[in-house]
Formats: structure tokens, C-alpha cells, sequence
């Protein structure tokens, strides 16, 4: 019988690891931020602490980090509709490494919905997913700690000083609250994120929960 799948066992498979080392490496050609480990390990500890504060069974915990830590393999390909070639991607290699059906469908539907052009959340899993995700954003995504001239998306990130995502289990409530200092602004933030918020307050909505935003104290979407 297939035995359940564990985080532990994912980030120690030599195939995944050299996937996600390849996507980061195809993004970083491009002139994007960070998705590699950092960002994998980033996106897996937040799906998992939003479902575990929750009240989600352990088991879909567990998958939410998973499903965190393998998300961006896609990119390996393209970053265009790179959720959904992740997702393909998983599929046969989950199902080599044991993993049963019913958990590989899981994994591979919040991975082939977490991009907020085409995503569509219809599990506590990809919700999850999905919030962890967009919350990452901060200085230490900036390649090489420098933002590169002209580039919106690294001076965003470089101006992040401070990023705290937190669940309050009794309000229902998932805060998102970030501190930038001046070398970028609210404005050029909303620029880029503005879809991505759009897609965290559904998540939030699915988990029987809202999402608010903060930058610098102030509210942005509550």
C-alpha cells in the first residue's frame, strides 16, 4: 500500500530538487526574482501554518506544504502558464515516488491553479497555496542584493523591509503587513500586486476567512 507522502521526503528527491534549481536558474536568466529553495521553503512553511491555524486536519497540512515547496517547478519550462506545466510535471513523478492518487490530485490542482492569471481555487490546499505565494515579497528576493536599474518588480522587493503574514483563528482573519522604506513606494507596490491581492482575498473567502493588507500601518484593502 502507498504510504503518505511526507515534506521531508519531498525536499530530499534529487529530481524535484534539480527542478526547482532549474526553474530559478531559467527565471534568474530573465531578469526575475528569486525562485528557488529560499522561495520554496518561504511558500511551503506559510501554506502550512495557514491551514495549521486553522484547524485543517494534519493531513492537508501536510499536503499544503508540499504543494508549496514543488509550486514553481514549472518555470523549469516557461513562465507562461507555468502552473499548469508544473502540475504535468508532478504528476508522473509523484506517482513514481509512491504517492497515492488521491494526494498526487491534490498537489497538482492547487500547483495548477496558484497563478492569479488563470487560477481558480476550489480546495483549502490551493487557497493556501495561494496566500503563502503572493505574500512573498522582500528584499532578500533581489538577486545578488541589488536591484537591477528600471526593473519595478526588484525595487518593490528591495524597498520590503519587513513582511509578517499571521492568522487570527478566532477573527477568521489572515494579515498580510508589510514595512517599505522609501526607495519605492505604495503605489509601485499596488502596480505589480494588485491581482495577486485580488486573488489572496478569494483564498481567504474559500477558507471561511478575509485577508487584509497593511504597508507601513496603513490598510490597503480592509
Amino acid at each position: 500500500m502507498s504510504q503518505p507522502m511526507t515534506l521531508d521526503r519531498i525536499r530530499k528527491d534529487p529530481s524535484l530538487r534539480t527542478l526547482i534549481d532549474a526553474a530559478n536558474q531559467h527565471l534568474a536568466a530573465q531578469g526575475f526574482t528569486d525562485h528557488g529553495p529560499r522561495h520554496a521553503r518561504f511558500v511551503s512553511h506559510f501554506a502550512k501554518e495557514i491551514l495549521c491555524c486553522l484547524g485543517y486536519p494534519e493531513r492537508e497540512v501536510e499536503l499544503a506544504a508540499i504543494a508549496g515547496y514543488v509550486h514553481d517547478i514549472g518555470n523549469s519550462i516557461s513562465r507562461v502558464n507555468h502552473g499548469v506545466s508544473g502540475a504535468c510535471m508532478l504528476f508522473p513523478l509523484l506517482l513514481q515516488m509512491d504517492m497515492p492518487m488521491t494526494d498526487v490530485l491534490v498537489i497538482v490542482t492547487a500547483v495548477g491553479n496558484h497563478d492569479e492569471d488563470i487560477g481558480v481555487i476550489t480546495s483549502p490546499i490551493t487557497a493556501a497555496l495561494v496566500i503563502a505565494d503572493k505574500a512573498d515579497a522582500s528584499r532578500s528576493r533581489v538577486r545578488n542584493g541589488t536591484p537591477e536599474p528600471g526593473d519595478i518588480h526588484d525595487r518593490v522587493n528591495f524597498a520590503i523591509e519587513h513582511n509578517r503574514l499571521t492568522v487570527d483563528s478566532e477573527r477568521r482573519v489572515i494579515q498580510h503587513q508589510l514595512e517599505m522604506d522609501s526607495s519605492s513606494s505604495i503605489m509601485e507596490y499596488l502596480t505589480i500586486y494588485m491581482q495577486r491581492i485580488a486573488m489572496c482575498e478569494r483564498a481567504a473567502r474559500f477558507l471561511g476567512c478575509t485577508f487584509d493588507l497593511s504597508i507601513n500601518s496603513h490598510a490597503i484593502n480592509g
